[in-house]
């Protein structure tokens, strides 16, 4: 059995004791232990189940690669699900619980899963669960939701914080082995900013278990007085417990820092997601060593050979007592010299090579192991442990030559490169045969704009697995024993029948066995992809790590071809699972969607406002007083600013600065119309409308300066519109010479509406406001009141209208002092139904309104904002196709009900007859619905089927409870056609 060694340990502080609970029961360990190794160092095998079978399962690993032990973490509202315990730092108090198993995992009543083994083949689900959708809802969905998931999920919520930052660098080294602090120390001395971040919370990766000697010294005095010298530079930042998730294009890279994963509770951020640009990731993240494929490989006591050695080294803690290691690379034989160098009992070693006769294997064998070339696994005796080995000759169907007992089996299939994140950013692999493995191929880099390799490969990452060849491809003394050629083995024994493969597993968590890939193969699922998602390989939550190379080599033998012709899955980040929280941030409860506020926003509070969401804002929906309903308070706000002065908060409105040589020929391209000739100082209504000709925004473009011109977006389209410039101008039109900037927030801005608005802006003084200094459609600068500020002559609502920008630190004296001059004009502030009203009244349209995603300018009546001059802009080619320029599409109308009443808001207009699927035929419907204090009825928008060319035809809605509503097909300018009121 597993147990805590008396001696050694160069990760565990055993002057620090930890207590820690599993399933319930007390346990203890020391600082620097895994959750992993404090477990075997309690004696435990037994650790999980697998997902499908319920198979016993224990620890294969000792890192991100480990498919098995996952665990509930915690308790409470710091309850996680599905935590890795080889990479769960052992903490004082942790609690963690074993997962997938009922009513224990001794006796877990899913195992007869495993009996019925031959009843579930991979994608018997798919030749299953649809013999009938009867079946399908009363007995199998609820069967496969029952059973579906690993851990408990939380039901409180978590107390923790979590942080997102930036960073810049010119070289970002992802892993701190004995490769990444080679990259960086030479980056670093030629004085480029380095980021060295190690996942582990220690340095040196590989090598101070395994040994050797660089520049003289042992590994370990290596490592150490490396970290010296770069902790010393100034140009240095040194991340542990830091992943790198994932490189994307441009340098952009998602980095992963696990702040306080091992110190709970703590003032700390738990998790901290960095958001960096680099110049070049170093990609050092080392090689994974893969299991063999043999009956009984997933029995608690059988791991990889590496894992046992790192338990043994690192952690002081023996697997087993009595070890075969079982190998077709030399490799493997350091872990036999490491289990006997701290006691325990090497019983044989298993050589699936004719010879084994290298430094390594020939040091163990003077220590009086017995080593068996040629000789294989036939089957792993035991249920929830290891008790004996099955011994035949690999170059057989499995026939059993010797039983030897034993309590742990290392095993060792070769090794991986890890490059997952040179593939990521676009670099290829190729097959290195002598090797066995996938290798980055230098001819076929990840590049950026200018063809130099955003990532870079070193290391074992790099195909470099052995210690001398690493200080050879960084130009240093140093190495270890020399390794003889490994044997490509990928199922054991090479002829192994039928009976063995149904227990040769591939995927440990998901249950995918040798016989799984091979019935896909006989099957016709001839891609690596396609296999993956018909027999779940490389699906569990280590993500093929250990599984995928084994898996597509037994596919490519099945399918009679080369590995190379099979090819790999796809490589997507992130490298190991990111939490919630990190990728979250600060984005959560009252600011998971952070309020967002005009300068004005107190004083509306304190004047009894109904607030209206407008995307993030919050904006005035009325301002209802003391015993006054919304609808009477809306009339009153119109009446008033159609009589005599209303004031509206406009701060909200989209503001977004487009600037620079190229920057005129951008917005025609932009928006339907010209704005390139927009002559300075003047305002224009322009149109923007997605790639595939819809119409996404509206607003007024003003012209400031000969380069510069300032965009007015919808209150809730600021971000989005911005976002499409720079999507255009970073993806398409990169080398155009255009900056743009979402000001939105930077300025104030107030619409002073109605007949007597220019008196009240004569009466705060200090600007000429008149027809003649400042028509309408122009803007100009200058002071108001004792402002700086900037006025357009626009109106939304058909009066005569004045909106003024101010600094945002301005905007709430400049309110105030707008409505302390505007009493002597019976001012009052309107909000944004009173907004609406007005301007259905004069037929303007509503982004969201009377747009849904499927309408075109056309389609509104507003083909004369579509420039008939420039020869293209974003949707032109797009509105010529055939649905876009069918004469049957719906078009803008007024509809006016015959008694006057309110139409329902989005109510459709019914046609004679039915459609093909016995649905009513409908030939229109309302996009806004108002009812008018000015013009006292009800009026309303619409889209109808030729509409513009049926005026005065009346059509039926019909609305709740069978009554049908009949409106007038109309103009849908209702107030002032001649547009006189704004122009004075």
């Amino acid at each position: 059995m597993s147990q805590r060694l008396a001696k050694g340990g160069r990760l565990i502080d055993r002057t620090k004791p930890l207590t820690f609970t599993f399933n319930s029961t007390r346990y203890t360990g020391f600082a620097g232990d895994t959750l992993a190794s404090a477990l075997l160092g309690t004696g435990k095998s037994l650790l999980g189940r697998s997902f499908k079978y319920h198979r016993p399962r224990g620890l294969v690993a000792s890192g991100v690669e480990e498919p098995n032990v996952l665990v509930n973490l915690g308790e409470g509202d710091r309850l996680e699900p599905d935590q890795r315990a080889t990479t769960t730092e052992l903490f004082d108090g942790a609690v963690a619980a074993s997962q997938n198993h009922w009513p224990s995992l001794a006796f877990d009543v899913g195992a007869i899963n495993d009996y019925a083994y031959r009843m579930f083949p991979a994608g018997f689900y798919y030749k299953t669960f649809m013999v009938s959708t009867w079946a399908w809802h009363k007995i199998f969905e609820p069967i496969v939701r029952q059973a579906a998931g690993l851990g408990a999920a939380p039901r409180r919520a978590d107390p923790d914080r979590y942080e997102q930052a930036y960073a810049y660098c010119d070289v970002l080294v992802a892993g701190g082995g004995v490769a990444g602090l080679m990259a960086a120390l030479k980056a670093a001395k030629e004085g480029k900013r380095v980021i060295l971040a190690e996942q582990t919370a220690h340095w040196g990766g590989r090598a101070p278990v395994d040994g050797g000697e660089i520049e003289g010294m042992a590994p370990e005095a290596w490592v150490k007085k490396t970290l010296e010298v770069l902790g010393a530079m100034d140009n240095v930042r040194l991340m542990t417990r830091t992943m790198v998730a994932g490189v994307h294009d441009h340098g952009y890279v998602i980095v992963y820092e696990r702040v306080a994963d091992h110190t709970p509770g703590d003032d700390r951020p738990r998790h901290r997601l960095w958001r960096v640009r680099a110049g070049v990731t170093k990609v050092a993240t080392g090689a994974i060593e893969r299991p063999l494929a043999f009956a009984g490989n997933d029995i608690p006591g059988v791991m990889l050979a590496s894992a046992v050695r790192d338990y043994i080294v690192n952690w002081a803690v023996s697997p087993g007592e009595e070890i075969i290691v079982v190998t077709n690379n030399d490799d493997a034989y350091r872990t036999a010299l490491a289990a006997l160098k701290a006691g325990l009992k090497v019983i044989a070693v298993l050589d699936a090579r004719p010879t084994a006769n290298g430094p390594l294997a020939e040091a163990v064998k003077a220590k009086g192991v017995r080593v068996m070339p040629g000789h294989a696994v036939s089957k792993v005796r035991g249920k929830s442990k290891v008790v004996a080995v099955e011994i035949c000759k690999q170059e057989s169907a499995g026939e059993v030559v010797e039983v030897l007992g034993c309590d742990v089996v290392a095993m060792s299939g070769g090794w991986s490169p890890v490059v997952h994140l040179y593939s990521h950013a676009g670099g290829k692999v190729l097959w290195d045969e002598a090797a066995a493995m996938f290798r980055p191929d230098p001819a076929r880099p990840p590049t950026g704009d200018k063809a130099q390799p955003i990532a870079e490969v070193v290391g074992a990452a790099n195909g470099a697995l052995t210690l001398t060849a690493l200080c050879a491809e960084a130009g240093l003394a140093g190495g270890a024993e020399a390794e003889a050629p490994l044997a490509p083995v990928w199922v054991m024994p090479a002829k192994a029948k039928d009976k063995l493969k149904f227990k040769a597993f591939l995927d440990f968590q998901n249950d995918v066995k040798v016989s799984d890939v091979q019935l896909a193969a006989r099957e016709g699922y001839a891609s690596v992809e396609h296999t993956k998602r018909y027999t779940t390989l490389g699906m569990a939550t280590d993500q093929g790590k250990l599984s995928n190379i084994n898996g597509l080599a037994v596919l490519s033998e099945a399918l009679g071809q080369p590995i190379p012709q099979t090819g790999t899955t796809t490589f997507r980040p992130p490298y190991t699972p990111i939490s919630f929280g990190a990728i979250t941030g600060e984005a959560r409860g009252e600011i998971f969607q952070p309020l967002r506020k005009t300068p004005m926003h107190g004083w509306h509070e304190t004047h009894g406002v109904h607030w209206e969401p407008v995307g993030l804002w919050r904006r005035p929906y009325t301002y209802p007083r003391a015993g006054e309903g919304h609808r009477d308070s809306v009339n009153r706000e119109i009446v008033n600013t159609r009589t005599n002065v209303g004031l509206l908060d406009a701060s909200t409105l989209g503001k977004i600065v487009v600037n620079g040589p190229d920057a005129g020929k951008f917005l025609d391209m932009m928006y339907t119309n010209m704005m390139s000739t927009l002559p300075v100082g003047k305002c224009r209504y322009g149109l923007m409308c997605s790639d595939n000709g819809f119409l996404i925004d509206d607003g007024v473009v003003v012209r400031l300066s000969e380069d510069t011109w300032l965009c007015h977006t919808t209150s809730g389209g600021a971000d989005h519109i911005h976002a499409h410039m720079e999507d255009w101008l970073q993806c398409e039109w990169w080398d155009w010479k255009v900056y743009t900037a979402n000001l939105t927030e930077e300025y104030a801005q107030i619409a002073v509406v109605g007949p007597k608005a220019r008196m009240l802006l004569e009466k705060l003084g200090g600007m000429d406001v008149s027809k003649e200094a400042l028509p309408f459609m122009t803007f100009k600068e200058g002071e108001l009141g004792g402002f700086p500020v900037r006025i357009y002559r626009i109106s939304f609502s058909g009066e005569l209208s004045y909106e003024i920008a101010v600094p945002a630190n301005m905007g709430l004296a400049l309110w105030e002092k707008l409505n302390e001059a505007g009493a002597a004009f019976s001012a009052m502030p309107y909000g944004t139904e009173a907004l609406h009203v007005m301007r259905a009244e004069k037929g303007f349209i509503m982004i969201g309104d009377e747009t849904d995603g499927t309408v075109i300018p056309q389609d509104l009546g507003l083909g004369w904002a579509i420039s008939k001059k420039k020869e293209d802009y974003l949707g032109k080619r797009a509105q010529a196709r055939v649905h876009m320029t069918d004469p049957d599409r719906w078009t803008l109308v007024g509809l006016e009900t015959l008694d006057g009443s309110v139409l329902p808001d989005g109510v459709y207009a019914v046609d004679e007859g039915v459609n093909e699927n016995n649905q009513r035929k409908v030939q229109g419907r309302v996009t806004s619905t108002y009812y008018s204090p000015v013009l006292n009825k009800g009026i309303a928008m619409g889209l109808v089927k030729h509409g513009p060319s049926r005026m005065g035809e009346v059509l039926d809605f019909p609305a709740d409870n069978g009554v049908v509503i009949k409106a007038r097909i109309c103009d849908p300018v209702f107030y002032d056609k001649a547009g006189e009121k704004a122009d004075v």
